[in-house]
């Protein structure tokens, strides 16, 4: 099973960009979660087929309609164990 962990920055917090990423995980049957980082970047861990992880990524490039995301850091590895469902963390203390 593939995994990636992915960094997010730019004007991603306050803009539901966490219910974005949610939203589309769920549509390409990815599980995972996200979280805002204290930094004002967002943290996601998604499982799934290749495929629908590339096509994640593309997703997270863009962002929300009020998101401008800048910059997109992917790091590919293979799943330690297994997630269930795509979840929204608790939101990390600035």
């Amino acid at each position: 099973m593939q995994e990636i962990e992915v960094i997010v920055s730019g004007k991603v917090h306050g803009v539901n960009f966490r219910n974005f990423v949610k939203n589309k995980a769920s549509s390409l049957w990815l599980s995972g979660y996200v979280e805002n980082l204290p930094d004002y970047q967002v943290r996601v861990v998604a499982q799934g087929k290749e495929e629908n992880l590339e096509a994640f990524i593309e997703h997270l490039h863009k962002g929300p309609f009020n998101a401008k995301v800048s910059n997109v850091d992917v790091m590919w590895r293979e799943g330690e164990e297994k997630i269930q469902g795509f979840t929204i963390r608790r939101e990390i203390q600035h």
